[in-house]
């Protein structure tokens, strides 16, 4: 089955075809069929991935899956939330997809500190929906969650990841997610959890093997 991802994120797409390995899926991006990305006005993280597949189902005449997912901070009231990929407001910069990328990665992290700064209840978590549509009106959605339980630092530590990756610390690793492996995360991580949920539910309501 061909699948497209409602999503032009490189590294969420290499993730994603990891973590769906072994399954008939031919997984490619919304962009590579030059679809547009939708917009994400919901303040849920399962609304928005359904508007998502929704969106990418329709343009593209396939199913089609998407992922909402973001940071959720029990001190800010489980902000920066569905906003977590624009927390410090769209910037705009300059260079190609990756670089920009880059770029509000790091001022997102910079707000984040200083939102978090004297507060000590420093608990969160990385929150993943999965959103699968067999076409635009499957009136069945699977739907998948996954929450990675973790602490946030008060520093950036690790070269790996992307996002908020940095900041966010395991406690049962004693790493922080920017310092573990691809293998590691792929094993861990709140998207991991997510897809080993919706593996199941595509076996059983897809058939798919």
């Amino acid at each position: 089955m061909r699948l497209v991802l409602a999503s032009n994120n490189a590294k969420k797409l290499a993730e994603l075809q990891t973590l769906f390995a072994g399954l008939p899926l031919e997984l490619v991006t919304q962009g590579s069929l030059g679809i547009e990305e939708a917009d994400e006005p919901h303040h849920t993280f399962v609304e928005n991935a359904l508007a998502k597949a929704r969106h990418a189902a329709r343009a593209s005449g396939l199913p089609a899956i998407a992922d909402d997912s973001g940071l959720c901070v029990a001190a800010l009231g489980a902000a920066p939330g569905v906003q977590s990929a624009h927390y410090a407001g769209e910037l705009g910069a300059a260079g190609d997809r990756e670089t920009r990328r880059r770029a509000q990665d790091a001022a997102n992290n910079i707000r984040l500190l200083e939102c978090m700064s004297g507060r000590t209840d420093r608990r969160a978590r990385f929150v993943s929906t999965l959103v699968a549509l067999r076409h635009a009106d499957d009136p069945e959605p699977l739907i998948a969650f996954g929450r990675w339980e973790a602490k946030l630092l008060t520093a950036a530590r690790g070269q790996g990841g992307f996002g908020y990756d940095p900041l966010v610390w395991i406690e049962a690793l004693g790493a922080s997610v920017a310092e573990l492996s691809a293998v590691q995360k792929n094993a861990l991580s709140h998207r991991a959890l997510a897809a080993a949920q919706m593996r199941g539910l595509m076996r059983e309501a897809w058939a798919i093997a």
